[in-house]
């Protein structure tokens, strides 16, 4: 069985490989952007942690997806919050599982319908492999390999908790 670290420890992974790379990309006063909900509550800690100036922006994909038709409305459905232009901005953005990258995808469009960004960094607590589109991750908690009927499930947001699941079939 893979283990897993705990959500502390993951997210005090990411936010020393963050400030590296925001040095080395040059990214002067970048925004952070966590896609609902686990990354938006990773965000949430990441942005104080970082000490990011900019307000935290939140993204509700469900209408951006490439599945929406095939797997419906999600019920909690919440509106995007970015209080900031993202126009020609370095964007951090925050999710807590990748895995075949569609979310990330969905997240970019919703972003470029803001504007165009300088730049988009992405970094997740989980990286489980399994990628269908070409997207990676600049920064990682943990990198897993996962069968495909498994997957990670982050919970919170007040006590953050991460474990692998059995995916019903």
């Amino acid at each position: 069985m893979t283990e897993l670290a705990n959500v502390d420890t993951l997210i005090e992974r990411l936010a020393q490989q963050l400030p590296p790379l925001i040095r080395q990309r040059r990214m002067e006063r970048p925004v952070m952007i966590g896609i609902h909900t686990g990354g938006a509550w990773i965000a949430e800690r990441l942005h104080e942690m970082l000490q990011i100036e900019e307000p935290l922006g939140t993204l509700d994909i469900s209408f951006y997806r490439d599945d929406f038709s095939r797997i419906g409305m999600n019920p909690q459905v919440r509106p995007s919050r970015l209080p900031f232009d993202v126009e020609d901005r370095h964007v951090i953005l925050i999710d807590d599982v990748i895995y075949t990258g569609r979310t990330v995808r969905a997240a970019l469009n919703e972003i470029f319908d803001w504007g165009r960004p300088a730049s988009v960094l992405l970094a997740v607590l989980v990286d489980r492999g399994g990628r269908e589109l070409p997207i990676a991750p600049d920064a990682v908690g943990q990198k897993l390999e996962l069968p495909p009927d498994q997957h990670v499930k982050l919970q919170g947001p007040n006590s953050l908790s991460i474990a692998i699941q059995q995916t019903l079939v």
